[in-house]
């Protein structure tokens, strides 16, 4: 059932606006890779991109929560990364998504879509160290790190 809803509401997003916001993450991505530094951030954005399409049913999730170690986009050339786009692109970004959400909250339906826009644009501003999983498994992945943290004395 959930995945019928998903499937509708993914459908729905794509043709009422997704495509716009996810046209915007690429192009910014392909702004990224034309020089051989921003590569780091147009992978990214590339990425969230193809969530921006197509959101529900899948979430964001850092990924040395995802993989129990860090990497290079989780430590902290991660976060002057993050910093960086911030700065360059993110608050840009973030800027489309909320008022893309203020366009969709105006009807009662559009409710969900407004929120997945919220969302979005949390993400916008720091994506660097974060990749996108289906649902179930980010909140699997997200319950193993607490109790790991629980269990390393971390809480």
């Amino acid at each position: 059932m959930n995945s019928t809803i998903s499937c509708l509401g993914n459908a729905i997003w794509f043709l009422c606006g997704g495509i716009l916001m996810g046209l915007v993450w690429w192009l910014y991505g392909l702004l990224c890779f034309v020089s051989i530094v921003g590569i780091p951030w147009g992978r990214a954005c590339f990425v969230m991109g193809s969530f921006a399409f197509f959101p529900f049913g899948k979430m964001p999730v850092a990924r040395d929560v995802l993989t129990g170690r860090q990497d290079v986009g989780t430590g902290i050339w991660g976060t002057v990364g993050n910093i960086i786009w911030l700065v360059l692109a993110g608050v840009w970004i973030a800027m489309g998504h909320l008022l893309s959400a203020i366009m969709c909250a105006v009807t009662i339906i559009g409710i969900p879509f407004a929120w997945q826009h919220v969302k979005l644009a949390a993400l916008a501003l720091c994506p660097i160290g974060k990749t996108i999983v289906p649902a179930p498994l980010a909140d699997a992945a997200e319950r193993v790190a607490a109790e790991r943290g629980f269990r390393e004395g971390r809480f």
